[in-house]
C-alpha cells in the first residue's frame, strides 16, 4: 500500500465508519497518547521496565500502525500529501546531512 493509498483508506474509512473526522487538535492529542502507548510498550521490551499484566498482549507493531493512523487523518485535515512531504524530507535530509553522519566520529 502506497501512502496515498493509506490516505484514501483513511479518509473513506472515516467518512463511512467513524463518521467524521475528530478535530485537528484532538488528533493531536490522541497521536501524543498513541506514541505514549508505543513508548510504553518499548521501555518494557527493550528497557529496564518490567511488563504489567495489561501490558503482556500489546504489539509494537499494532501500537506503531495507531500512530501512522492519527497522522495520516492530521495529514488528510490539514491538506498535507504525506507522498510528496515524505520526498521532500528525503531530499532535505540527503542535502543537509550528507556528510554530516559519515564524519560523526560516535557513529
Amino acid at each position: 500500500m502506497t501512502l496515498q493509498q493509506a490516505q484514501l483508506q483513511v479518509d473513506n474509512w472515516i467518512k463511512t465508519v467513524g463518521v467524521r473526522y475528530f478535530s485537528e487538535l484532538t488528533n493531536m492529542t490522541i497521536l501524543t497518547e498513541e506514541v505514549g502507548e508505543l513508548a510504553r510498550l518499548m521501555a518494557r521490551t527493550y528497557g529496564d521496565q518490567s511488563f504489567k499484566e495489561s501490558d503482556k498482549d500489546r504489539n509494537i507493531g499494532d501500537e506503531m500502525a495507531d500512530i501512522l493512523w492519527v497522522l495520516i487523518c492530521l495529514a488528510n485535515q490539514t491538506g498535507v500529501n504525506l507522498t510528496e512531504a515524505l520526498q521532500k524530507n528525503f531530499e532535505k535530509k540527503n542535502m543537509r546531512d550528507s556528510e554530516r553522519h559519515k564524519n560523526n566520529p560516535k557513529l
